[in-house]
């Protein structure tokens, strides 16, 4: 088992991006078009609903202004996004969606595109896949001619769609298809399951033309067999209702030309292609990344993880391969998040920051335009941000910009905004309060600042006082840039973002939310808060509501804070860790202690879960009905979907009965195992082994033994070493680093050309156009770390191409796509 895991790849998914907005949504004319339609989007695995947005009130070219971001827990065919028309009394109707298919994803990767919108088909709206065996067996039938049969098994499908929310009831009609022929037979009906067992074979007589003597009992003997086909469609069983369409595939006989025996996974295809009438019914600009990383086992990677923790240690810094690395993938927004995190982890991104610092400073000519730019050091600092200080941002903003965003107040201080009716007092007035509330907010949160981020903070303000000595306002400008201008003002702006608001607030609540980031950018930059710097206001309505703020308190507030989150003194820390919400969200669960399988022994509740237990409760914000300490959970672990004829379930085993509990989908069923695993790895009492199923009638339903108290018939998953709040894999960073340095292979050794030619001539090179991007302090230290670089990207690539074998086509890992009609 150990080697195993030794030579196992792991593949990981993620799926990034922006639901930016919508332009001319429905049809163009006709009974259908509306003026005033109410529209949500909707992000889909094939068929399965991921993520929604909000409903956009009645506009035709509504701004969703949605960011999302999910792991991929399962294979999938096609990603869907949705707009619908959102029902008052009946149902909500589709408008239009946008399909691509997983192999296509690569061509949109990390740019805005519109996307006109298709018309949503029920036939069209296919997932899954089907396993089949056909055979050709030469027989004589009762005439004494030769005939040929041909035998199709049906043996499986595995992903079929949910109906309703609910397992499906499926069953596949099986036919051979020719010019003058079309035979159909039907499997039965499979009760609720996405992955039937059918094991059904069916047999078809076919015939060549010069495979009889006699004439045939039937009318197609002169039928050539290299023109039939076998068809393959699956339905949803309605009982009292019409059957539902699953999909169908198309597998030519003449695949048993050369083999009398054929064996494969077919994906399932839409009826006709999917291609429907199409009407202009408006388009979509969206924003996709997706991202796969093949990641080794972590021995591949320890020389390049082991030459990127020694960056700190190189002198000069710009030397050492997290310097270079940012200096090749300048351009790349992706390229400085995996170094912070890896460096994060191993607690070296302090030295690394403070190093990096100190070159960008060298380069600042003057103290009022420190750390404005783009650089490495600022790309660094505000990953940290982002990574360690999201907690703290929940803390400290997320209780007043709730009031905000749920009050609703009108804040509109410009006078050509103004709408008709608003006093511009009163909004002044409201303005000054939602000011006052996250300006107090953020000045008294010194204590809840993260350590980390006081230990960079003391560490610029430190650099910068030490560059600019004559300065007395740098110290305190050098650290606001960053925890005002870079942290709260943009998480204030932009809440959703951050996880600190669940949608993009709606025009009205993010007009005031800039408003209260205007000011509070303001407020916060040491530099600004003279009043002589009053006039960098572009807008004179800003001018005159900013002159309200001009008091010594509000500047010697803003001083003490910036003090305190970077004095020389540490952090100490209390003993006892702040309760930290992890994850929350409405799941099902089922009623603990039942030994019956039912609907209502499923009851919606809401699940909570901090660093310190596990809890679920009637309604959001409502007493807990449950709580289970952390430190109890002995496993978390996906359960089988014929446990209860539900999809997405998993299970909390802890010291009384199991929580039993159904996540809204696939995504979310894997987060939740992964957070509860995460904060539960370290107990003590954690199990070795698990029972997949349930204990239902006296037995377990896996394994069939009769204890209840039996030990579990199937290992318990590993759990990987992560930092819980980080949620930092080091594997995977150190893959998508090795991913990013192949990429800009070029660059590279463009640099390594630069340090040869700089070193061989003692001076700039002659090709300042291909070498002036590049930071050579030391040629020579530099043409050093770049071949080493150079080596370990060789040797991992020929460990990939060793392990990354692809599964054959037609097995379960590689479906064929198969013909359709």
């Amino acid at each position: 088992m150990a080697e195993e895991e030794d030579t196992k790849i792991r593949i990981l998914q993620s799926l990034r991006g922006k639901i930016c907005e919508g332009k001319n949504l429905g049809p163009c004319s006709g009974p259908n078009r509306q003026r005033d339609l109410c529209t949500f989007c909707t992000i889909s695995l094939d068929q399965e609903e991921v993520f929604r947005t909000k409903v956009f009130d009645k506009s035709l070219s509504p701004f969703y202004g949605e960011d999302f971001y999910f792991e991929i827990p399962r294979p999938f065919q096609c990603l869907s996004f949705y707009v619908f028309a959102k029902g008052v009394f009946q149902r909500d109707l589709p408008v239009g969606k946008v399909s691509i298919r997983k192999e296509e994803l690569c061509k949109f990767s990390g740019k805005e595109h519109w996307f006109g919108l298709q018309p949503v088909d029920p036939n069209s709206e296919v997932q899954g896949k089907v396993h089949l065996e056909m055979r050709l067996n030469e027989l004589i039938i009762e005439n004494g001619s030769m005939c040929q049969q041909l035998l199709v098994r049906i043996i499986e499908c595995q992903g079929l769609p949910l109906i309703s929310g609910q397992n499906c009831d499926p069953y596949a009609t099986v036919s051979l298809v020719g010019p003058a022929r079309s035979d159909q037979k039907k499997t039965k009906v499979k009760k609720k399951t996405s992955d039937p067992q059918f094991e059904e074979t069916f047999n078809f007589e076919v015939t060549r033309p010069n495979s009889y003597t006699k004439k045939s009992n039937f009318q197609v003997e002169e039928e050539d067999i290299e023109k039939l086909e076998i068809k393959v469609d699956l339905w949803n069983n309605g009982n009292l209702a019409q059957d539902v369409f699953l999909g169908e595939t198309r597998v030519s006989v003449k695949i048993l030309r050369n083999d009398h025996i054929h064996r494969a996974w077919y994906l399932l295809q839409p009826k006709g292609n999917g291609k429907s009438k199409t009407d202009d019914l408006g388009s979509l600009r969206l924003n996709v990344t997706y991202t796969e990383d093949n990641v080794l086992p972590t021995a591949c990677y320890t020389p390049l993880r082991t030459l990127l923790l020694k960056s700190p240690d190189i002198k000069p810094i710009s030397a050492s391969a997290a310097h270079i690395l940012g200096d090749i993938c300048r351009e790349r927004y992706e390229a400085v998040l995996p170094v912070v995190r890896l460096l994060l982890h191993h607690s070296r991104l302090v030295p690394f920051v403070s190093a990096i610092t100190v070159l960008e400073l060298e380069n600042t000519q003057e103290a009022n335009t420190i750390f404005r730019g783009n650089s490495l050091a600022t790309r660094c600092i505000d990953d940290m941000m982002k990574i360690v200080g999201r907690s703290y941002l929940t803390v400290t903003l997320k209780p007043v910009l709730d009031e905000i965003c749920d009050s609703n107040k009108t804040c509109e201080i410009d006078p050509i905004k103004l709408k008709e009716g608003d006093n511009v007092e009163v909004n002044k007035e409201n303005l000054q309060g939602y000011v006052q509330k996250v300006f107090s907010s953020i000045t008294q949160s010194s204590s809840s600042c993260p350590p980390l981020m006081c230990d960079v903070f003391r560490s610029l303000r430190h650099m910068a006082s030490k560059r600019f000595p004559d300065d007395p306002h740098v110290q305190y400008s050098a650290v606001s840039s960053f925890v005002f201008l870079r942290f709260f003002a943009v998480a204030v702006l932009s809440p959703h973002t951050f996880q600190l608001r669940p949608h993009h607030p709606d025009l009205e609540v993010s007009r005031t939310l800039t408003l209260i980031s205007k000011t509070i950018q303001t407020l916060g930059s040491w530099g600004s808060l003279s009043k002589n710097k009053l006039s960098s206001f572009k807008e004179s309505y800003m001018y005159d509501f900013f002159k309200s703020f001009q008091e010594d308190k509000c500047i010697e507030k803003v001083k003490k804070f910036l003090d305190e989150i970077s004095s020389n003194v540490s952090k100490e820390s209390s003993g006892v860790e702040d309760s930290v919400v992890l994850k929350e969200g409405e799941i099902q669960k089922r009623a603990q202690g039942r030994k019956r399988i039912g609907k209502r022994n499923f009851k919606k509740r809401w699940l909570r879960v901090t660093n310190r237990e596990l809890s679920y409760h009637k309604h959001r914000g409502k007493e807990a009905l449950c709580i289970i300490p952390v430190k109890n959970i002995r496993a978390v672990e996906k359960l089988y979907e014929s446990a209860f004829n539900r999809k997405n379930m998993f299970q909390v085993l802890h010291s009384e009965k199991p929580l039993y509990v159904q996540a809204g989908n696939c995504v979310e069923a894997s987060e939740w195992v992964e957070v509860l695993s995460q904060v539960s790895r370290c107990n003590p009492d954690r199990l070795g082994t698990f029972h997949p199923s349930a204990y239902v009638a006296g037995a377990w339903l896996c394994c069939r033994s009769l204890s209840d108290n039996q030990p579990g018939c199937k290992p318990c998953t590993p759990t990987l070493l992560a930092n819980l709040q980080l949620d930092i894999d080091c594997d995977r960073e150190t893959e998508r680093i090795f991913s990013l340095l192949t990429s800009s292979y070029s660059k590279l050794q463009k640099m390594e050309d630069a340090c040869a030619s700089i070193a061989v001539y003692q001076g700039p090179p002659r090709e300042q156009d291909d070498y002036s991007l590049f930071t050579i302090q030391d040629p020579k230290e530099t043409f050093h770390t770049v071949q080493q670089i150079t080596h370990i990207l060789e040797e991992l690539q020929r460990e990939h191409d060793t392990r990354s074998g692809t599964a054959q086509y037609g097995s379960q890992e590689n479906p064929i796509v198969g013909k359709t009609s």
